[in-house]
């Protein structure tokens, strides 16, 4: 990896997030920074969209085309986490040249009024790309390759961690990966994926489907049609027509009830309702079942007061597995869970008609 010397350790970090990929989290996902704005605080940066995505997504499962629902979540107690940044290719010579030259720290070798704090920049930034490593931003090479810079990932909370990548851009040929730490790869583009996915919202089938009975059971299903295995692709043109990309597929697994009293009995006990050989989780009611045991549901000891209810909870979860470029994947992903809470009223009558 390669390293800032101590003349470019002064530079601010704002001044890297100028010539990397800072990207707020109000601006659309991974597209890099054209400017920035008097100052170098996050706050007082400004963005605006190039038209160029670094990183581009397709699939049944992502935002665009799932039609409601929501992220999937991962378990607490998780060690798994999506990466806060990466580093992927950005500019062309053209463009890396026209940035820095349009940038205030090659013209006035000073950082912009920032609350007063004048900071001094360091000329190696632009030695290194006018004379040192990069001589004349490698425009003799366009075409042939381009500039890698970092890229925070925009729905990382830490600040610090999402800015960790302060690599400043460095050249890599048309195809190839370079070995360095946070590279693009068909592992973090799997990460990227699994974040893109929005699935249904979790709404649970019951029967009765109104008021339920004391000590008659509820039975609990989900409705095949809607809960299918989704995917996202997330890909990367790494040039020279070769691309690298990865599949994120999730597919339901199991459904946990809380049925939201302690007066209550779980089927079966341990309230998580497993997928069936046919894909779906529980069972309709069929009619004369009323005081069968269903796969999946719930009986309510107590009556509802004062026309309250029971908040049930039904959480689904997630499967989730990748397949990469080059025969990569892994089932390393974390299971996602979505869920939804209905109310439930329960009344006091011993026989139903």
């Amino acid at each position: 990896m390669q390293r800032l010397s101590p003349r470019v350790s002064v530079i601010t970090g704002a001044c890297l997030a100028f010539l990397a990929l800072g990207i707020p989290a109000s601006q659309a996902r991974d597209e890099p920074y054209l400017d920035v704005g008097a100052g170098f605080t996050d706050k007082q940066a400004s963005a605006a969209a190039s038209g160029k995505r670094v990183v581009s997504y397709s699939g049944a499962g992502s935002a665009e085309s799932s039609g409601g629902g929501g992220n999937l979540s991962v378990p607490a107690g998780s060690n798994w986490a999506p990466p806060p940044c990466w580093y992927a290719p950005t500019y062309t010579p053209k463009e890396l040249k026209a940035k820095i030259e349009d940038s205030p720290f090659s013209v006035t070798g000073r950082a912009p009024d920032n609350g007063g704090n004048k900071q001094e920049t360091d000329s190696a930034i632009w030695d290194r790309y006018t004379e040192g490593k990069y001589k004349d931003f490698n425009l003799d090479k366009q075409g042939e390759g381009s500039f890698w810079a970092g890229v925070p990932n925009p729905d990382e909370p830490d600040a610090a961690k999402a800015q960790s990548c302060t690599e400043l851009p460095f050249w890599v040929k048309n195809g190839e990966q370079p070995d360095v730490e946070n590279a693009i790869s068909p592992k973090i583009l799997s990460a990227l994926a699994y974040e893109r996915i929005q699935v249904p919202g979790t709404e649970v089938e019951l029967n009765p489907k109104d008021r339920q009975t004391v000590n008659l059971p509820t039975w609990v299903w989900l409705d095949k049609g809607t809960y299918r295995p989704l995917s996202v692709t997330a890909s990367v043109d790494l040039g020279g027509g070769v691309e690298i990309s990865a599949t994120t597929t999730v597919k339901p697994k199991s459904l946990a009830l809380s049925a939201g009293t302690e007066d209550a009995r779980l089927h079966p006990g341990s309230g998580e309702c497993p997928v069936s050989e046919d894909g779906g989780i529980g069972s309709p009611y069929e009619k004369g079942s009323g005081k069968k045991t269903p796969p999946c549901g719930v009986t309510y000891l107590r009556a509802t007061q004062d026309g309250g209810g029971y908040p049930l909870k039904a959480t689904l979860t997630w499967d989730a597995s990748w397949e990469g470029t080059g025969g990569a994947g892994d089932d390393d992903l974390p299971d996602g869970r979505f869920g939804n809470t209905q109310n439930v009223t329960v009344q006091e009558i011993q026989s139903v008609n």
